[in-house]
């Protein structure tokens, strides 16, 4: 599109720039794109009248940036998406000015979301529909609601469309968890009446909520703890998908979320998903551990920084809607958006052919909007030197990591709050949080190649609370002068660092579809005579790493009660194990109401695979002269044809190595470990089940996470014992990220 419009602050560009005395420099900021942008924001600094009268000239004509046919194209998911296309719309402030950022400014803004989430009611989801993450795109499509589309849609005076927005809000976002919940008892609740929405919407919105009560495929869902607007979103995309059985496919998506938006008054192809195809992000940690799941990253506390994600789809081909690819052919602005580094941009641009996508489109300026905040997991250790703080450098890198092609043209502006004029108190509360910035170290980042726009784009409101956010009114103001501008403003030419090779396109294991999963672990462990409501399958469900076929060597569960437990807790404390005589697990009953229960499960599930491995196994004191020296422990192998375990002979035996057990040379069936007088000792089945549980959650099992914090210190060449003990440490781990949990983790 043409720029002539501008031609007046091109105008005013030179004026200043003739000057004797630049004004420019009673701003303080470095580059003139960042001095450009600050005058906008925060207006015209004191100074002699003929000195700023210049700047009140440009500030003027900035203020007259017309971006409406503008075409923007942001990446993104959850919170960090939505608070910029039109605020936080699930936090309540958010009704207070539904109307402002992005969608305001630019409204032919697009956002494509993530799909990867699989917490809270679109975790519940993924357990009944053939279909992606819906929360959030139910927060990005709340919050492109416009102000524009309800005032012509319905009629509305700009009074009564807040009103409708702030009901929406409350719809969209309401949640339940009441099994007794019917469609009368809803919608007879106050804060959820239609009565006060326009008519057309009330009833398209009716229409929507009905089938939710009524049609068998909600049924299921209507059991589980829910946010009504995910269930809404999905009636709509249910309405063009006439097949329970098979995953919904791109149309029905497509066609789904337009109904929406024009109920809701969201522009047409506002919100799109980054694919229909159901997919999982997978995590790497620099130990070597693969996990599963969004909500295990956040959650996670490993210790070791994030090596590498990536995503792996339903279907080896994943699908992209033909309006994401058009939009990206056609934007005028790219847009990055902040939020957390593995769970948003990261996934969205795995999908192949998005990043390809963005790379052809040489026209528009590609913005990369950096995370303010550390974020526990993701972005607390780098992986360059795990002992610092986390710089802004380290964000580029990992997208260069794991970003198929690297990132070269995804993005050439580096866009950031700037900190200058944040009250050092605030920052101090934060820090007592445990809440740090991400530190810019912005000559790095000038010598990678990117000149950085430090920017107050932070909102005063949540300021004067003592809170520090992106303001979605002032980041879009920021894109409106950087758009404007680019033409009069060059970078200085610079040679570029070499940054490691760039990530390859991620060959992804084509998963299952998630709801399919579920029901595979209702139907095995419903065969060993556990219901859906045994909290056994909750416990399974969310560790995506089990593959179901992990349930197959056990017969059943059963509960102990303590004065009847017999078994000898010499070697342990935790209260379960597989008896491989009757293939049940047995868990002391005790456990049932304990924090430790998910523990004492997994520790015994682990134990099943090994199975019926052990012939025999005894202890017997090691002597020399009458002196006790210390103990024998004697392993004998079952025949392998006498076997019931998960794992063949090599992959069992492999696993003995590991766990310290010497194979003796006269019989390869005979195994002994030699323990001396005061050694503590971890038979191999307990420190198999143990180990299974640390490598889904390490927090579950403390012993061997202190066994495995080896392979965090430094260890030094005058003790060859520490290289060999750190070396078999990350074996083991290495053994049951391939062997135990399969060739998807082996990436």
């Amino acid at each position: 599109m043409g720029l002539r419009r501008y031609d007046h602050i091109k105008q005013n560009l030179a004026e200043l720039k003739a000057a004797e005395f630049s004004p420019f420099e009673l701003l303080s900021r470095r580059r003139l794109v960042e001095k450009l942008i600050e005058l906008t924001l925060q207006g015209v600094p004191v100074g002699p009248p003929n000195t700023v009268a210049g700047l009140k000239n440009l500030a003027a004509s900035l203020g007259t940036i017309d971006t409406r046919d503008v075409k923007v194209v942001v990446f993104g998911g959850g919170t960090g998406l939505s608070t910029i296309v039109g605020g936080d719309s699930r936090s309540l402030s958010w009704i207070d000015d539904p109307f402002k950022g992005l969608k305001k400014d630019f409204p032919k803004t697009k956002a494509i979301v993530c799909t990867t989430d699989d917490g809270g009611s679109t975790g519940e989801m993924l357990k009944d529909f053939p279909l992606i993450g819906l929360g959030d795109i139910r927060h990005v499509m709340l919050s492109s609601i416009r102000l524009d589309l309800l005032v012509d849609t319905f009629g509305l005076s700009h009074e009564e469309a807040h009103s409708v927005a702030s009901r929406l809000f409350t719809i969209f976002n309401y949640r339940f968890d009441s099994q007794s919940l019917t469609l009368d008892g809803l919608l007879a609740r106050e804060e959820l009446s239609l009565g006060q929405l326009p008519a057309s919407m009330a009833q398209k919105l009716s229409e929507l909520i009905r089938p939710i009560f009524e049609k068998l495929v909600f049924r299921k869902a209507l059991r589980r703890p829910h946010c009504l607007g995910n269930l809404i979103i999905s009636s709509a995309i249910y309405s063009f998908h006439y097949s329970s059985d098979e995953v919904v496919g791109a149309a029905a998506i497509c066609e789904g979320l337009r109904l929406i938006e024009g109920i809701i008054g969201v522009g047409r192809d506002a919100v799109l998903p980054c694919t229909a195809t159901p997919s999982l992000l997978k995590v790497r940690y620099s130990n070597g551990v693969v996990v599963t799941g969004e909500k295990k990253l956040g959650s996670a506390k490993r210790g070791y920084p994030v090596d590498k994600v990536w995503v792996d789809f339903a279907e080896t081909q994943p699908v992209i809607l033909p309006e994401v690819e058009r939009s990206i052919a056609e934007a005028d602005i790219i847009v990055l958006a902040p939020g957390s580094l593995y769970t948003s941009i990261v996934p969205v641009l795995q999908v192949p052919g998005l990043s390809a996508a963005v790379r052809n489109n040489k026209k528009a300026i590609k913005v990369l909007l950096a995370n303010l905040w550390v974020q526990a997991g993701e972005t607390d250790l780098s992986i360059d030197d795990p002992a610092r703080r986390f710089y802004v450098s380290d964000l580029i890198k990992a997208y260069h990591r794991n970003i198929p092609g690297g990132i070269k043209d995804l993005f050439n502006q580096v866009v950031l709050l700037s900190l200058e004029d944040i009250p050092g108190s605030i920052l101090q509360n934060y820090a007592v949080e445990g809440k740090t910035p991400i530190y810019l170290d912005r000559g790095r980042l000038w010598a990678m190649g990117f000149p950085v726009i430090e920017a107050s784009i932070y909102s005063n409101d949540e300021l004067a609370a003592g809170k520090v956010k992106h303001d979605p009114a002032r980041v879009s103001r920021a894109l409106q002068v950087l758009f404007a501008a680019h033409q009069y403003v060059d970078d200085d030419e610079r040679e570029r660092i070499e940054l490691p090779d760039a990530a390859d396109q991620q060959i992804s294991s084509c998963i299952a579809v998630p709801c399919r999963r579920y029901e595979k672990i209702i139907a095995s462990l419903a065969d060993k005579g556990i219901s859906e409501a045994d909290p056994i399958v909750e416990i399974v469900w969310r560790h995506w790493d089990i593959p179901v076929e992990h349930l197959g060597i056990l017969r059943g569960v059963c509960y102990i009660d303590q004065h009847e437990w017999a078994r000898s807790q010499k070697w342990d404390q935790v209260y379960s194990f597989y008896d491989p005589e009757d293939r049940l697990i047995k868990i002391r009953e005790d456990m049932r109401s304990s924090p430790r229960f998910e523990l004492a499960f997994l520790v015994a599930l682990g134990q099943s695979l090994l199975g019926d491995y052990a012939l025999k196994k005894e202890i017997s004191p090691l002597e020399n002269s009458g002196e006790t020296l210390g103990k024998v422990y004697h392993l004998h192998l079952r025949p392998e044809s006498h076997r019931h375990t998960y794992f063949d002979d090599s992959a069992l035996r492999q696993y003995l190595t590991l766990a310290r057990m010497n194979q003796a040379k006269t019989s390869s069936a005979y195994f002994t470990r030699v323990l001396n007088g005061q050694e503590g000792f971890t038979p191999p089945g307990l420190l198999f089940g143990l180990t299974y549980a640390w490598y889904l959650e390490n927090r579950l099992a403390e012993h061997i996470e202190y066994k495995m914090a080896i392979s965090r210190a430094e260890v030094s060449d005058l003790v060859p014992e520490q290289i060999k003990t750190r070396q078999r440490r990350n074996e083991l781990t290495s053994f049951f990220r391939q062997t135990v949990f399969g060739p998807s983790a082996s990436f």
